[in-house]
């Protein structure tokens, strides 16, 4: 998927898991490699061409994927910047429903101390 769209199919992944279910997001490094690399054997020297990463989300259900890229050539920063930047807004404005830590416990874990 584009970004664009990646972030449109997240926006719906999250509304659908908005009252029960959860959505998992992982972001790492992608060297653009589609095969995995030998355990033993020849070594081949693989370098990748530019910087990638590659964003996965889940629910469990349906997987949802991109790549991308820092090369969008002219003005690619911004671009980049203004992407992510999207992308950060839309897990801010759908993380609210994470739960507070329990202080009763930190109060517990101090008073056995003493």
């Amino acid at each position: 998927l584009l970004l664009l769209q990646f972030l449109t199919e997240l926006t719906r992944l999250f509304q659908k898991c908005r009252t029960s279910g959860s959505v998992f997001i992982t972001l790492k490094k992608y060297d653009g490699r589609t095969k995995p690399v030998p355990r033993k054997g020849h070594v081949e020297s693989f370098e990748p061409a530019d910087n990638k990463c590659l964003l996965r989300a889940t629910d469990g259900k349906k997987k949802i994927s991109t790549v991308v890229s820092d090369n969008f050539g002219i003005c690619s920063f911004n671009l980049f910047q203004l992407l992510f930047q999207a992308y950060s807004n839309l897990l801010r404005a759908n993380m609210d429903g994470l739960k507070k830590k329990d202080k009763k416990s930190k109060n517990k874990k101090s008073k056995a101390t003493q």
